[in-house]
């Protein structure tokens, strides 16, 4: 018992056929594929607790989010007005040693409840960094995997949130109990598209290539040295969860497969999974 799989899932919110408009379709069909493999992979596995490191759960300054209460639920709506739902259990237990053992290793981390103290409402909102990547593993309710949500920051050094993902990495290792899965959800560079809302840089396909050639390379650690400038004008949301996954990764060594990549919107998109060896 120990990790049994990880990978890269985008969260663009299209990738689930119910939101996505009639003309969007077709457009992520490659992701969504790819994501249907990450699924399957995972439901094969049988995982007793399924990590998930997000960028848009909560935002703390200077400080890596663990959630720590004992469900959390979300809705998502589409442009055609259709809308998804997800709830799920959470591994408070597992939560709540990551944050004991952070602090004992001085990493700067928080625990984090919602609602009540527990019982059904303590239940943190499901944001969709979370619900998307999710929705393809839990939907049908095949499996009876509990969740726990991390949020990294991105006012600390990315050093750090890669010392994050090697002490989760060794405490996963540790439990001979269970069978973790790690997903580092991620959209990469924000700015291909003059008409997106962070309109467009070179910087964005540079990013892109560097980020699915260290997966391709399985050499996510090398992410750590990216130019500070080149990350800004960018726009990713993917750097600092694929530096816990580098950390992760180190400590239990995976080999890299990249899935997908793509540009269908004004964002990139790859997915790619890390099988333990």
């Amino acid at each position: 018992m120990t990790l049994v799989y990880s990978c890269i899932a985008p969260h663009g919110g299209e990738i689930i056929p119910e939101l996505a408009s009639n003309s969007m379709l077709p457009r992520f069909e490659e992701t969504r594929r790819a994501m249907r493999i990450i699924a399957r992979r995972i439901l094969k596995v049988r995982p007793h607790t399924i990590v998930i490191a997000s960028p848009h759960n909560l935002r703390l300054m200077a400080r890596i989010a663990v959630v720590t209460s004992e469900n959390s639920s979300g809705q998502l709506m589409g442009s055609s007005k259709h809308s998804v739902s997800l709830r799920a259990r959470c591994d408070r237990e597992f939560a709540e040693k990551i944050v004991r053992e952070s602090e004992a290793e001085h990493l700067p981390v928080v625990g984090a409840n919602y609602g009540t103290a527990s019982g059904p409402a303590s239940d943190i909102p499901m944001d969709w960094g979370t619900l998307v990547p999710l929705w393809f593993v839990l939907k049908r309710k095949r499996t009876r995997s509990k969740i726990v949500i991390v949020a990294p920051s991105r006012e600390i050094p990315l050093r750090t949130n890669y010392r994050f993902g090697r002490l989760m990495g060794k405490l996963m290792n540790e439990d001979r109990r269970k069978r973790f899965v790690f997903i580092a959800s991620a959209d990469q560079a924000h700015a291909h598209s003059r008409t997106g809302p962070y309109g467009y840089s070179s910087a964005a396909p540079k990013y892109d290539r560097l980020a699915v050639d260290a997966i391709q390379d399985n050499d996510l650690k090398r992410l750590l040295r990216l130019d500070p400038k080149l990350v800004e004008r960018a726009k990713p949301d993917s750097l600092w969860q694929m530096t816990i996954l580098a950390g992760v990764t180190e400590v239990v060594p995976s080999q890299s497969q990249l899935l997908s990549y793509q540009v269908p919107s004004y964002y990139g998109m790859a997915c790619a999974a890390f099988e333990p060896f």
